[in-house]
């Protein structure tokens, strides 16, 4: 993981906004991928009953049957232990619009960034109806449908924690060559790095407002790190994550 998070502390969020970079990273098994995005969540994992909500693009040829970045959903209710899943796969997400594939291409959004070249991304907003109580999910100027309220138990009344980032999986992570974001590591910065920019939360009173601040977290940060962002920019509320996964540091 490289992942930013909003500081713990008993706050109630009913959504978020960001903007993600995309890119394609190589993976090196079809069992691997790579992927960004935000969590929100409530509950815990040793009770059994982490309640998630969860959006970005992800290349998982395992699943997809290539190597393509792509939009996709999840969702659980009982800590991704017999409850929930990606995209469409299992009832649960109810899609409104036609015209955008949940699942597919991510290029049907955006072209993908190219290292010290063109930069490109995507927002994605996941709110919570104050009157329906349900989830809805926008990406771009897309309303594309809603978690409905009733799937979920902790996430019926609002998150307790939302999450934003990059995520690798594999069965040996520091042998792994499975790169994240752009495959390189936060420092070298805009054009190079991948970045997540304009991180904003929804708050009590169904508004966006940037986050207190963020709690970092690397798991293997010789593999893959994270880092802030100067402030000062358009780009808000911002974070740079990923790297190339193997290399002489990383164990």
């Amino acid at each position: 993981y490289g992942i930013a998070s909003v500081p713990q502390g008993g706050s109630m969020y009913y959504g978020t906004q960001a903007t993600f970079n995309l890119w394609k990273p190589e993976v090196e098994t079809a069992n691997d991928f790579s992927l960004s995005q935000l969590w929100i969540s409530s509950g815990s994992y040793q009770t059994n009953d982490l309640n998630t909500i969860e959006a970005g693009w992800q290349v998982y040829p395992g699943l997809y049957n290539d190597s393509n970045p792509r939009l996709f959903i999840y969702w659980t209710r009982t800590a991704y232990n017999g409850t929930g899943c990606y995209n469409l796969m299992c009832p649960g997400f109810v899609q409104t619009n036609n015209e955008i594939a949940i699942g597919g291409s991510i290029t049907q959004l955006s072209p993908i960034s190219t290292y010290g070249g063109p930069q490109y991304d995507i927002t994605i907003l996941v709110w919570k109806d104050p009157k329906g109580g349900n989830w809805w999910l926008q990406v771009g100027n897309n309303v594309l449908g809603y978690w409905p309220s009733s799937i979920f138990t902790n996430l019926k009344a609002s998150a307790t924690l939302v999450e934003w980032g990059g995520e690798m999986e594999s069965p040996d992570v520091g042998a792994s060559t499975t790169q994240m974001g752009s495959g390189h590591f936060p420092k070298e910065g805009f054009g190079k790095a991948s970045y997540i920019r304009n991180i904003q939360v929804v708050d009590s009173s169904n508004t966006l407002q940037s986050p207190s601040g963020l709690d970092l977290l690397a798991t293997r940060p010789s593999c893959y790190n994270v880092q802030n962002g100067d402030a000062g920019t358009n780009f808000g509320t911002y974070i740079y994550y990923g790297g190339p996964g193997r290399n002489p540091n990383c164990q």
